[in-house]
């Protein structure tokens, strides 16, 4: 079966951009978003981040970057990580603004905060289509290292969902096998559009 994913952070850079590169290569219908107030990267202090709106090209924020501190930004992986979601697509989304983008069969969240948002904005949303949507998380740590693990598992995942009949069906068989295979702790709710 053919499925809608969407991967999701808070800021739509690292953990979601990576899972969307790799499914996207794959070949699965993939978008990404963030659910924070505004795109926040790392800066030369913790009480100094980079902060952009959502919708600020990626692009952009490597040029901004490289002429802040071309060093700092090589050496921590923002400007590799920003080449590289330039070549995705345009710019970060916002989820709680995604509505004109359809619905998704799955949405991958990588931090249980993030999945918390999800939820709650599907369960605040008009339901007009009454289509059931899947919402997972797997906790990623925010890391270029731990983003590469999680865009995997993400994969595997997919792979399975896309592999069931109906997901609606497996799903709590498909989980707890998921969860023994990996050693992850998952959490998932079903959600209405």
């Amino acid at each position: 079966m053919k499925l809608r994913h969407a991967m999701v952070c808070a800021s739509n850079q690292n953990r979601s951009m990576e899972a969307h590169a790799l499914l996207r290569r794959e070949g699965f219908d993939v978008s990404s978003y963030g659910t924070g107030a505004h795109v926040k990267l790392p800066g030369p202090s913790l009480r100094e981040p980079n902060v952009y709106e959502f919708g600020t090209p990626y692009k952009q924020m490597f040029d901004d970057l490289r002429r802040k501190d071309p060093e700092l930004y090589k050496r921590n992986g923002l400007l590799p990580m920003l080449k590289r979601n330039s070549s995705v697509k345009l710019a970060p989304q916002r989820w709680q603004e995604n509505a004109a983008d359809g619905s998704f069969d799955v949405v991958f969240s990588f931090e249980e905060r993030v999945f918390d948002m999800v939820v709650e904005d599907l369960h605040n949303r008009e339901h007009a289509l009454m289509k059931t949507v899947l919402v997972i998380n797997l906790d990623v740590k925010d890391n270029h290292e731990e983003a590469a693990v999680g865009a995997r598992l993400a994969l595997d995942l997919c792979k399975e969902l896309e592999a069931a009949e109906s997901w609606d069906d497996t799903i709590d068989e498909i989980v707890p096998a998921f969860e023994r295979q990996h050693r992850r702790k998952l959490l998932y709710s079903i959600s209405f559009y």
